[in-house]
């Protein structure tokens, strides 16, 4: 069996395993189940009942909140279209995208090269050219943007809190968002340093902070452009709102910190089991290097090989599913 005949029944593999895995496994594992359910339960109340509830009682209103943020989030996870200039500046990158579009073609033009180079084979050269190409640099991008929004979420209540101290003592919501803009950690500050900007050049406040939400898709930053647009056209008590909203972000991240915590044990399980593997490949060839070399040079162990690469991510998948919680 030749190794295109193997590579082609490998990209066959991983089709059919993606295909049962977006259609079969959510019908299997009850999780279309899960969500209509969770739709009936969470289905939003009337506005004024709410309004009303939570006038009387500040816990409802961050509950309110709470309820607020994770219909933003439903909308966010709806939205995934997003325009590649855009994907650029949520990632924290100054480059143009023609700059990327370049360097994304050398990335998989070098990969390319050296798939041929190594394997003299053009159907694997031209996987791992597609994969650097179009795979690498938009996981990059990925990366860098839910590492940028991290970072953002991480000091994201202290600028808030500060929003909150200084209205309460009597500052301009300008001059808050100036002192962010000037002491805060990074990403905040550079992107308070825009909406300062903005304000300077003719934009409103309400605009300029709903335009946070556009540089970082969070629903946090949505909600403070909301609440920030909301009282800046009828009115209301800013540093109230802003509180609760600091409030429920700290509350969030205490409740993402436990839930890392807690599953930190099935994380190292899975680490280990999917590591085992390969460790005792090693030590069976650094013991017995003539009975495992047929696994890579007898057609049947390539085969073998294939399958088993195939099953193992599939499994892989499972556990990370199983072990990654949305609260």
């Amino acid at each position: 069996m030749s190794m295109q005949t193997l590579a082609m029944f490998a990209l066959v593999a991983f089709a059919v395993g993606g295909v049962i895995w977006v259609f079969v496994y959510p019908i299997i594992s009850g999780e279309r189940h899960v969500e209509l359910r969770q739709q009936s339960v969470t289905r939003a109340e009337p506005a004024a009942a709410r309004v009303a509830a939570g006038r009387a009682n500040p816990k409802a209103r961050r509950e309110q909140i709470e309820e607020s943020i994770k219909e933003l989030e439903l909308r966010q996870k709806k939205a995934k279209n997003v325009p590649l200039p855009l994907r650029i500046s949520q990632a924290g990158l100054s480059w143009s995208k023609r700059q990327f579009i370049i360097a994304s073609a050398v990335v998989g033009v070098v990969l390319f090269a050296a798939g041929y180079m190594m394997s003299g084979s053009p159907l694997i050269a031209a996987g791992l050219g597609f994969a650097g190409g179009f795979g690498i640099p938009r996981w990059l991008l990925t990366f860098l943007k839910k590492r940028r929004e991290g970072k953002f979420l991480y000091n994201f209540p202290d600028a808030v809190d500060v929003i909150v101290r200084g209205v309460k003592a009597g500052l301009p919501l300008g001059d808050c968002l100036r002192i962010i803009a000037n002491e805060a950690q990074e990403p905040v500050r550079s992107e308070f340093q825009t909406i300062v900007e903005s304000q300077q050049i003719g934009i409103s406040m309400g605009d300029a902070c709903q335009k946070l939400y556009e540089r970082m898709p969070l629903p946090e930053a949505n909600f403070f452009g909301i609440v920030v647009g909301i009282q800046q056209k009828s009115g209301g008590n800013l540093s109230e709102a802003l509180a609760n909203l600091s409030r429920v972000l700290r509350d969030r991240k205490k409740m993402k910190a436990k839930i890392q915590a807690m599953s930190m044990e099935a994380k190292a399980s899975a680490v280990i089991i999917a590591a085992l593997p390969f460790c005792v490949m090693i030590l069976v060839y650094i013991t017995s290097p003539n009975y495992i070399e047929l696994l890579w040079t007898h057609p049947t162990g390539r085969f073998m090989m294939a399958c088993c690469a195939v099953w193992m991510s599939m499994g892989i998948f499972v556990m990370k599913k199983m072990i990654n919680f949305d609260f």
